[in-house]
Formats: C-alpha cells, structure tokens, sequence
C-alpha cells in the first residue's frame, strides 16, 4: 500500500529536502495504479473548484504521454491547475497548444533556432561566460561569491537578452520579472497572485513594445526574424508574439541557470566526477551536459488533458481527467538507469533523459542552445577556477514546477 502522507499537492510536501522527495517518488514508481491527488499549491486558490489530477511518475509513462498529443493533450493548459482567464492570455504559447495551432506556431519560431542561428551565437555564449568567469576568478581572491548571481543567472539571460535585441540595461528588470514569474509560490518573490500578474503584464506589454520597435530596423535579432517569418501567408500577431517572449524569456534564463547551479553542486558533491570531466572535458562533455540536465530536471512537471478513454497501468482515464507528468520522478526511474541517484558524467546518453520533455511535438526549442551555454561555463571553469566549489547547501526555492536554487555561495577549495 502506498503511503497516503506522499500528497504532492500539500505545498509542505515540497518544502522538503529533495531527498525526502525524491524517496517518495521512488515509492510510488512501478505502482499497478497511477496516484490521484488534489491540488492546493500557488494557483489552488483561484480556481473555483479544487483541481485533481493523476500522477505519471515512472519512465516510460511519461515518454509515451509525451509522443501521444492527441490522446494527451497541451491546448487545455500545463499548469496543475487551469489558469485564470487573464493569466492564460498572457501565457497561451506553444507549451499550450495542440496542432494545428502548435504547427503553424512552432513553424514560425522555429525560424529562430535554425542551425544558422545558433552557430551565430555561439560566439556570443563563449565570449559571455569568459568575461563572468573572469570576473568571478577576481572577485573570489578576496573570499566566496554567489554562483547564481555571479554566473548562473546573468548567462542565459544575457545570451538570450541579446539574441531577441533586448539593451543590455533592461536585463536586471528582466531579471527581476522572471524570478517572480517562477518564483510564485516563494514568499521571497512576491505576496502573491497579483505580484506575478504585475509581472507577466509588464513583460507582455514590453514584449510587444520591442517587437514594434526592432520590426522597423529589420535586424538579424530573434525578434525581427521571428516578426518577418511567414507561414502559409500568416504572421504572429502582437499577442501571440508577447506569450511566446515571456515563454522564451523566462523558460530560457531559469532552465539553463538551474540546470548549472545543479552542476555545480553536484560536482562538488562528487569529486571525482570533476576529475573525470575536467581531465578529458572535449571526450566527456557530451555525456555529461546530458547527465547535468538529467540530474537537475529544472523543469520538475507539466501537464496534459485525456482527450479519450485509455488505460495506463491499470487506471482507467477518461477525456477531461487532467495528468501530470512528472519528470523529476522519470529521470530518476530505476527500471531505466542502473545507479539512477548516482552522478555519473559518462553515463551514456541513451536513453534519452527527460530534461528537455519527453520528446514529442513539445520537446524544447532551446535544448542545443541549452546544452552549449553548460558547456561553455564550466569549460571556463575547468580553465579559470577548477577548484570553485559549495561552500554551503544552497538556498532552495519553494516551487513545485521549477527546481530551483536561489543562491549558492561558492569559494576557492
């Protein structure tokens, strides 16, 4: 019988160490029946009703909901809960539609992560991550720095601030917004709905004053060729644009700037993985990105509607039941990697890890872009400071959607 105290809907439930979360997941994993729970996180209290949904916590569950989109739907939401009106206006992007909407969407801005345009950048990413890694080599010869604020956090969201032709002097109001955005549910970043409703307004509402301002110009940046892309005659409206930015904007800086922030720790954790991959970086870098984003999972779960009748192990799920997948629990699945709480930085690459999504019309745009920015940091790590480690456990943040570390001080060992 499986413990009824595992209740992912109790925000205490993930206020508590990510070892204890981890076991209860375990424990429900292999389960001959999927868990039903009642949400009352951040959104509970908005919703008129309370929200139940079933988990999907085991590997092969997840990845087949992922590449079945017309049984396991993303146009009705992703959040657990459904989103108010007004919220789900503002973040109504890809992650939440289904085809053909999705189609022509990702048709468009897709345009964006061609193989030409990442190439480009990829000198901006190097160039980005050597000058903050400079400056933290400087800054730790008189003590400790914050590793999120000093690199995790400004890489991304400088990387991708100059991709969409965003000034250099809006990025700490960026910055700003998007904590609070995926910081709801931490009382540090706001009181509550209407602080994370001031935000992605503010951001909408620059979104779309950019896209007017930088389509006149007619640059090489993101957000003129993604304004200028057509597909079958149709462009993005102002709206549309101003969902995707805050879903490129946010998801772009907080994905990548956990996903190092884990790497750190987790090296530090385990030493003799950062002998291995910093003594052979160029041979061991692909498998271990790889295991840093899977070790990470900064995207904890999203969410998808049965459209019809089908059974998953042996539940019976019925077209409206909401399903959470839970990819925090997936990559950790035992019955898929041998030694799957172990850090491993040459575990092979396949099967593929969850990281990214579970592939599917959903998997994310940024992942090579993703995977480069990690590379490059603690590449210039392993050249500059290969010694930087924790010096304390992190501050975590309270969140069920993101897998956050809000500071992590770090020192010369």
């Amino acid at each position: 019988m499986v413990d009824p105290a595992i209740d992912f809907g109790d925000p205490a439930f993930w206020r508590r160490s990510r070892k204890e979360r981890d076991s209860a997941f375990r424990t429900l994993r292999g389960s001959e029946s999927l868990r039903y729970t009642v949400d009352r996180s951040f959104f509970a209290g908005e919703a008129p009703e309370p929200i139940g949904y079933w988990s999907l916590v085991d590997y092969d569950d997840v990845w087949m909901a992922s590449r079945n989109p017309l049984v396991f739907a993303s146009g009705s939401g992703t959040n657990i809960t459904d989103d108010p009106p007004e919220v789900a206006e503002l973040f109504g992007s890809i992650v939440n539609m289904d085809d053909p909407r999705h189609f022509r969407m990702r048709s468009i801005v897709s345009r964006a992560f061609t193989p030409r345009h990442l190439e480009r950048v990829k000198a901006t990413v190097r160039s980005r991550a050597a000058a903050l890694v400079d400056q933290a080599a400087n800054e730790l010869a008189d003590g400790s720095i914050d590793f999120v604020e000093a690199i995790a956090a400004p890489l991304p969201l400088g990387v991708i601030c100059e991709m969409m032709g965003i000034p250099a002097a809006d990025e700490a109001f960026i910055l700003r917004w998007t904590n609070t955005i995926l910081g709801a549910g931490d009382p540090e970043f706001g009181a509550g709905i209407d602080d994370f409703m001031a935000c992605a307004l503010a951001m909408f509402d620059y979104a779309q004053a950019l896209a007017s301002d930088l389509a006149l110009r007619q640059g090489e940046d993101l957000t003129s060729v993604i304004m200028a892309t057509e597909v079958d005659g149709e462009r993005l409206s102002a709206a549309e644009f101003g969902a995707f930015f805050i879903l490129l904007v946010v998801a772009g800086n907080e994905t990548t700037r956990n996903a190092l922030s884990h790497g750190l720790l987790a090296l530090t954790d385990h030493p003799e993985q950062r002998r291995i991959w910093f003594d052979e970086f160029d041979t061991v870098s692909k498998t271990a990105v790889e295991e840093i984003v899977r070790w990470a999972t900064p995207v904890i779960h999203f969410r998808r509607t049965v459209t019809e009748d089908i059974i998953v192990r042996d539940t019976h799920l019925h077209p409206g039941d909401k399903v959470v997948l839970w990819y925090c629990s997936a990559n950790r699945d035992e019955a898929v990697w041998k030694d799957a709480h172990r850090f491993d930085v040459r575990r092979p690459a396949q099967p593929m890890h969850l990281g990214f999504g579970g592939g599917g019309p959903h998997f994310c745009l940024g992942a090579n872009l993703a995977r480069h920015e990690i590379a490059c940091v603690f590449d210039e790590i392993r050249r500059r400071i290969p010694n930087l480690s924790v010096a304390h456990s992190p501050d975590w943040l309270e969140s069920n959607f993101i897998n956050g570390i809000k500071r992590l001080p770090c020192h010369l060992d």
